[in-house]
């Protein structure tokens, strides 16, 4: 039996993004069920993608794995991903392994689709000043 769930689904408010909620432990043994869930959402052309690691005790390197090796894809397709809701536990080992530097992890899923996925892009200084120039 497999210690672990992963589930697709649409955030409500915004389908474009895709929210994989995953429950309990990702080691070498069940990374491959969440990476298969991964490699479908990638296939149905899923590119905003929040993971939901609220319900997950504990991630080894065979789990960061899943989320280092696509990373690079996903953000060439104009797509990214995010983590969400990670237990003091997990989110330590995601500070130590420095993943911090190029992933991002926020506290809940709603902060996550906000933040990532639902703001609007912001507009560079220059931009901004010439807009206001033609307005002027």
């Amino acid at each position: 039996m497999e210690n672990i769930s992963a589930e697709l689904t649409d955030y409500p408010s915004n389908n474009q993004v895709t929210v994989m909620t995953v429950k309990g432990f990702i080691d070498t043994l069940t990374a491959p069920v969440m990476e298969e869930k991964l490699r479908l959402a990638l296939l149905d052309k899923k590119f905003k993608l929040i993971f939901d690691l609220s319900g997950v005790d504990y991630i080894c390197s065979a789990g960061w794995g899943v989320f280092v090796s696509q990373i690079k894809g996903i953000r060439n397709a104009k797509g990214d991903l995010v983590l969400a809701g990670m237990k003091s536990e997990v989110s330590q080992i995601f500070d130590l392994l420095e993943f911090n530097r190029f992933m991002k992890s926020y506290p809940d899923i709603e902060s996550a689709a906000k933040e990532a996925f639902l703001k609007p892009p912001e507009i560079s200084p220059k931009l901004k000043k010439a807009k206001a120039r033609n307005r002027g």
